[in-house]
């Protein structure tokens, strides 16, 4: 199968299961469901580029299995979330933007199919190589521990934190959020260099550059710190201006000072 027709596959597939979640949303108001679905039909997307990819047999199988553990743990940590709280506050504001119009949530589900398909390209890369490189699959593999690792640490943590009724309305502080503000986000954008690696030899080696470089864009720009700082300064108002401050916001460094955990 071409490439131009695996992305149409994997689009088509991510537009009837977005379609499926808004329907989802839209009965029970919480649009959180669309992270986990996109966290799904991403890592599928890695699977299914695998299975029908032309190139050598074992980056395909290496990305198959860390691209689908990847979007595995990260749906199922998302999922928890979505279905134990009430819809983020993200998406309440979103909700309250647009006075509940579940036209535009349609649109907006539809357009995560999309970047479904976008996040995918990286995949194909890998699935055309046809070089077999152990080092090459070992380094993969390294990247791809220490920063799911690290990720799912900043997630435990966050949630530890959560947890405890005494920091009610503080902000997390301990850990790797003594670091970055966003730790997670710093985690997740590094787990894309894995595909960047797994796809040297490959003649589209340049689309896996599209995985780091869209998704920290993304993060930074778009969807990811600007929406999430918004709520949080909307949340905890002066607590969270201290750790803008004190704190780097993606790439982790020492905090300029050392403030209280208010």
């Amino acid at each position: 199968m071409s490439t131009t027709n695996t992305l149409l596959v994997i689009w088509l597939a991510a537009a009837w299961l977005m379609t499926a979640g808004w329907a989802w949303q839209r009965r029970r108001t919480n649009a959180g469901i669309v992270d986990v679905l996109w966290s799904t039909g991403v890592g599928g997307s890695a699977v299914l580029a695998a299975l029908i990819g032309s190139g050598a047999a074992g980056p395909r199988l290496v990305m198959a299995v860390l691209g689908g553990l990847w979007g595995l743990r990260l749906a199922w940590h998302l999922w928890r979330r979505v279905s134990g709280e009430a819809e983020d506050g993200r998406y309440r504001a979103l909700r309250e933007h647009w006075k509940g119009s579940q036209v535009k949530f349609f649109g907006f589900f539809q357009f995560q199919a999309f970047l479904v398909g976008l996040f995918a390209v990286p995949f194909l890369a890998v699935a055309a190589n046809p070089t077999v490189s152990i080092t090459g699959m070992l380094l993969a593999v390294v990247i791809w521990v220490v920063s799911v690792g690290g990720e799912s640490l900043a997630d435990r943590q966050l949630a530890a934190f959560r947890a405890d009724p005494a920091n009610q309305g503080k902000t997390c502080r301990t850990g790797l959020w003594r670091y970055s503000r966003h730790p997670n986000y710093f985690f997740e954008w590094l787990h894309w260099f894995a595909y960047v690696v797994l796809a040297i030899g490959s003649p589209l080696w340049w689309l896996a550059w599209s995985g780091p470089v869209v998704m920290f864009l993304f993060l930074r720009f778009v969807s990811g710190v600007p929406y999430t700082e918004t709520q949080a300064l909307r949340s905890r108002g002066e607590a969270y201006r201290r750790y803008q401050r004190d704190t780097p916001m993606f790439f982790p460094w020492f905090p300029k000072h050392e403030s209280d955990n208010a």
